[in-house]
């Protein structure tokens, strides 16, 4: 029965899952550490260990330097492309150029300075997938099939290729993730006749739409577009500089270069974000946010309709 397993795993900019399919449907396994079904794609190195996943991410306001994070935005990509240089200006962590023009990630790790690949720290992300996997399910499944942007180009796709092998998984194929959620769509709905889907994807850190012609059980592209930094993380990002203006005007203090301040307030920003998801106001509280002063701020979700 192992052998007959394929992992399903969505490899995300800034939360990852994974699945499997038996029972004549998906099990989106969960994350036994935390009891849910997502990951975080956060990778940390300390003094002792490597940790991925929610302990990495619950460490990074005191190791700020050594969490990396995003790396999917940085996967398959050189190191002088306009993204990638706007992108480094926004992390605490050290993005250096490494050979071919590819960038790495410069990091402490167990007393020594370490770089890496942005396929090695996805490979991180996978290898904990992996191993969630195999706590779950009681045996290791090693073949997988792995999501990824439409918009992904070759040397994307090779490099997230690439994650999967230094993981030590057999990637049998790397799919879109709107094609993906067309198949997902489409599993129950056999036989229904031809018809068109618009496929939105929303996710961490890319937005991707496409357009595919579903007949029975085959499926068609027939269009799609993307922007690579129209997700989660971006919102988060926008919050996070509105709230570091709010500040200096209030207290006369610029944190745009205190990273431990801007860590702390973007964890904020995010869950100020999750709780406008279920309601129409929340606030931002910090304590001591820089040199003692404190921060407040309110937000509240407006939405408008616009009839043309």
């Amino acid at each position: 029965m192992a052998d007959n397993l394929t992992l399903g795993i969505d490899l995300g900019t800034t939360y990852s899952c994974i699945a499997i399919w038996r029972n004549g449907k998906a099990d989106v396994i969960p994350n036994q550490e935390t009891g849910t079904r997502i990951t975080p794609s956060v990778v940390g190195f300390t003094k002792k260990d490597r940790i991925v996943g929610e302990a990495a991410k619950n460490q990074a306001i005191r190791n700020y330097k050594n969490t990396v994070y995003d790396a999917k935005r940085l996967i398959g990509r050189d190191f002088d492309d306009p993204e990638v240089q706007k992108d480094i200006k926004l992390w605490p962590f050290k993005v250096i150029k490494g050979d071919n023009n590819k960038p790495k990630i410069e990091v402490e790790y167990k007393g020594k300075t370490e770089s890496f690949y942005p396929e090695e720290i996805s490979a991180c992300i996978l290898s904990k997938l992996k191993q969630i996997a195999k706590d779950y399910l009681g045996h290791e499944v090693n073949e997988a099939i792995i999501t990824c942007p439409a918009y992904f180009n070759d040397l994307q796709r090779k490099a997230t290729q690439m994650a999967g092998k230094i993981a030590g998984l057999n990637v049998l194929r790397i799919i879109n993730e709107p094609t993906a959620a067309a198949i997902a769509y489409g599993l129950d709905k056999e036989n229904q006749g031809e018809k068109n889907v618009l496929i939105f994807d929303l996710g961490g850190g890319t937005f991707d739409v496409t357009i595919l012609s579903i007949d029975n059980n085959l499926l068609e592209v027939r269009s799609t577009c993307g922007d690579t930094h129209l997700g989660g993380e971006d919102f988060d990002n926008r919050l996070l500089q509105h709230c570091i203006n709010e500040f200096n005007e209030k207290s006369r203090i610029d944190i745009s270069n205190n990273q431990k301040a801007k860590i702390r307030l973007k964890g904020l920003c995010e869950k100020a974000k999750i709780n406008l998801s279920a309601g129409q106001e929340t606030s931002i509280d910090v304590d001591g946010l820089a040199e003692g002063e404190d921060f407040s701020f309110s937000i509240t979700l407006v939405s408008s309709i616009h009839a043309g």
